[in-house]
């Protein structure tokens, strides 16, 4: 049900939109076009992929992965029970390439992270288990083909072999040791030979950490680990803004690399290897950005495919990391903005979506925003499920985020695998007086379909015991906008008898009041996918109007301190 409403609102892409080509990097499609060639002769029986010619030598130490697995999902996967991007397939058959299974399920029972599930496991029962899966998987992939052999997922598949060897494959007897051996090192020199094969932002990091991974365990790796050190510092200096944030603005995204560089760190430093340049400084660049990222429960914003994820997982991704930098207030060049007074909190999408080539993860939710209430949410964007093709169209639609929608158009047009569209000019202005925060932003993503300029005022009070907000369209004298506030499942919400205010209840027993000035309010359902895997029903607080009638919409999120 709340998925129907969403879809009801969701915008024609490109009924009104001229389009606006946003090319690929000539260097990208000359890559994508050559791999995509190449994948013909991978296909041949007569490719030959290469690595060692035997399972002479040893796995070498990469140091023991330090994440911590979950036992009762290792357990299920000892039982043939596999749970990822939000699908479960019990007995899956063929087990590599299951009917119903979507491609990011494929991608990450292809990838083998879950090892460290079976890990937590322990035992015999894990450990079996393990190269059980990890055997079979040779014994039915050893030749190349589409997704088990996608350059991001070997490097996946190459870091968790290795990385989780001491655990399954130490006590192993010498013919599966022999076999990963070579198996890996096929893998290992596929990668090096075809990076960077067309992958872009953070897909080409996993494939560079699988690569990195191989050169420092496998023998003779020493060619492989001189590429992708210098695929790595090069991406580094590609990727990395200069206020430490990711160009794909995904907060999910951000977490991932933080830590994926920290493992980087890690095994580096334990085989004595120096560090390539851009390593520290963008691990120490990362960390404020993060903890801008963050609301008062300690899990992330809900921008660009992100999810909460565990706030004790990113404490350890902190801890790790090392840095005692404070939470950012301002992302300038990611185009984050972060105003936190008392126990308030409040995150705002206040720049340019990613450039073409990593916008893959891009959502329509330019100038949307977030609030929380100490370890309560309250505004929200519905969130994502990467994993669910048909969730996500429908999250990633400007009309799944906390801003204004004109005429039901996505602000930036949604493609497939990127954005076909985007505004041009995304402007915000911060000012702080007297422990009171300013945000002045606008955006030009309807000047081309409709002449119109979104402007989005926010303030928040000193004590963050109010939020003002004013929304004003720019341009054409009379144009239909919706402007939403989605809220958290956990939020009890009426509106009053003239719909020109709403109570909301948080689980605390606080209430929150919102107020708008001129235009009407009404309840409508809403979808929350904040929790990686889950959706949950949710509601919405809808103000419908036009310009010509609201040419300025002010409203204001205040605490009640009565009842």
């Amino acid at each position: 049900m709340a998925t129907s409403a969403l879809v009801r609102r969701s915008p024609e892409e490109g009924r009104r939109q001229p389009r606006r080509s946003r090319r690929l990097p000539a260097e990208l499609l000359l890559q994508r076009f050559l791999y995509s060639l190449r994948g013909l002769l991978f296909r041949s029986p007569f490719y030959r992929l290469g690595g060692p010619a035997d399972g002479t030598g040893a796995v070498a130490v990469t140091g023991a992965d330090p994440w911590p697995g979950n036992a009762a999902l290792g357990e299920a996967i000892a039982l043939d029970h596999f749970t990822f991007a939000g699908q479960t397939i019990r007995n899956p058959t063929p087990l590599w390439a299951p009917l119903g299974a979507s491609p990011a399920w494929l991608a990450e029972l292809h990838g083998f992270a879950w090892l460290r599930h079976l890990r937590a496991l322990g035992g015999d029962n894990g450990r079996r288990a393990a190269r059980d899966l990890v055997q079979r998987w040779i014994e039915e992939n050893g030749r190349w083909s589409a997704l088990p052999w996608r350059l991001d997922v070997i490097g996946q598949r190459l870091a968790s072999w290795l990385g989780q060897h001491d655990f399954y494959g130490a006590s192993a007897d010498a013919d599966f040791r022999a076999q990963l051996l070579v198996h890996a090192g096929r893998q290992a020199h596929h990668l090096a030979r075809s990076l960077p094969g067309g992958l872009s932002g953070s897909d080409l990091f996993v494939a560079i950490k699988g690569l990195v991974y191989a050169g420092l365990a496998l023998p003779d790796g020493e060619p492989w680990l001189k590429r992708g050190l210098a695929l790595l510092g090069r991406e580094l200096a590609r990727q990395l803004l200069a206020d430490g944030g990711h160009v794909e603005r995904s907060p999910s995204i951000h977490l991932m690399l933080l830590r994926l560089f920290v493992d980087l760190r890690g095994v580096l430093r334990g085989a004595d290897k120096p560090l390539p340049p851009g390593l520290q400084i963008a691990i120490d660049g990362m960390v404020p950005v993060l903890r801008l990222y963050q609301h008062g429960d300690g899990g992330l914003g809900l921008f660009n495919d992100s999810n909460e994820e565990e706030g004790w997982q990113i404490d350890m991704v902190l801890n790790r990391a090392d840095a005692r930098a404070r939470a950012a207030s301002a992302a300038p060049d990611t185009g984050f903005q972060r105003l936190a007074a008392g126990r308030t909190v409040v995150l705002v999408d206040s720049g340019a979506p990613p450039p073409p080539g990593y916008d893959s993860h891009a959502h329509a939710g330019t100038l949307s925003f977030e609030m929380s209430l100490g370890r309560e949410r309250l505004i929200v964007n519905c969130g994502a499920h990467p994993g669910d093709p048909a969730w996500r169209r429908v999250q990633r639609n400007s009309a799944a985020h906390s801003t204004l929608v004109i005429e039901d158009t996505n602000s930036s047009t949604l493609a497939e695998h990127g954005l076909a569209r985007a505004p041009l000019q995304v402007s915000c202005e911060r000012q702080e007086t007297d422990g009171n925060i300013w945000l002045d932003m606008s955006h030009d993503g309807y000047a081309a379909a409709f002449g119109i300029v979104h402007r989005r005022r926010l303030w928040l009070a000193k004590g963050g015991e109010e939020l003002r907000g004013e929304d004003r369209l720019l341009g054409k004298e009379s144009i239909g906008f919706v402007m939403r506030f989605h809220l958290h499942p956990d939020v009890q919400v009426s509106l009053s008898q003239n719909r020109q205010a709403a109570i909301m209840k948080l689980p605390s027993g606080a209430f929150w009041r919102l107020r708008i000035a001129t235009a009407a309010m009404a309840l409508d359902e809403s979808a929350y996918l904040g929790r990686r895997g889950e959706s949950r029903r949710s509601q919405q607080l809808v103000v419908a109007g036009n310009s010509a009638v609201d040419p300025i919409v002010k409203w204001a999120l205040s605490r009640e301190t009565r009842r």
